[in-house]
Parts: C-alpha cells; structure tokens; sequence
C-alpha cells in the first residue's frame, strides 16, 4: 500500500491500514517528527481505545484497552542502549502475545523481531505531505 496524505487525513489513512488487515506487529520507520506517533495515537482510537494515548519514550511501553477489550502496545525503542534492555523489560512476551504491537525505532531491536509483521514508513515531502507506504 502506499498513499500521499496531509495530516488532517491521518483518521481515514488508519482506516485503510486497518482495513488493509497488516500483521499485528508493525514497525513504524520514519524521520522524528514525521508523523508516527500521531498516526499510532490515531490507529488507537480506529481500533477503539477510548483512553488517552501518549508517547511511550520514557516507559518504552504504553498500554491500551479497546472497547472490546483487545490489548495494543505502543513501543518507543528511542531511548534504548542495547537490545538488552529490551529482553529485560519482557519485550518477547509482548510480540508473542497475539496482540497489536506499534513499534518506533523498532531498528534498536532488530534481531528481536517475529518474522511476521508488518513495516509502515512514513516520508515528509517537499510539499509537507507524507508518503506512508505499508509492506
């Protein structure tokens, strides 16, 4: 899928990556600022959490609950030294869980990655738009 997008349509292009069925493990790469956390935030709310949602930079995790009581994780590997850290934080019994699983700077754990997920990257344009493209 790849699609060019102003920020005011982050709810429908959710939509469509929701509506595209991607694996439930998905590796957001982009530029900081770019727009991935916001799109996340956004893929929450499609998914039904009714929460506030937040970036995980300090936590390296956040939690949610949606309306039907399916759990996300929103993962925010920034700040992480070393793969380590993250296999000391239980990182494998959240990506083997069967739950949805939206990770930033996922490239910080590379080696820790199921084999089945999906890759959103996200690109700003010249003219300020995104290019997201989802394999």
């Amino acid at each position: 899928m790849n699609i060019v997008f102003s920020l005011d349509q982050i709810p429908e292009v959710a939509e469509q990556i929701i509506a595209s069925n991607p694996n439930k493990i998905i590796l957001f790469n982009g530029e900081m600022g770019v727009g991935k956390t916001t799109l996340i935030k956004q893929l929450c709310k499609n998914l039904g959490v009714q929460d506030a949602t937040s970036s995980p930079t300090f936590s390296l995790v956040n939690e949610y609950y949606t309306s039907n009581n399916q759990i996300v994780y929103h993962f925010d590997f920034y700040r992480l030294n070393r793969e380590t850290e993250a296999l000391d934080m239980g990182v494998d019994d959240y990506l083997y869980s069967g739950n949805w699983c939206f990770i930033e700077w996922s490239e910080k754990i590379a080696s820790l990655i199921p084999k089945e997920h999906s890759v959103v990257t996200i690109e700003l344009l010249a003219d300020g738009r995104r290019e997201l493209k989802l394999v």
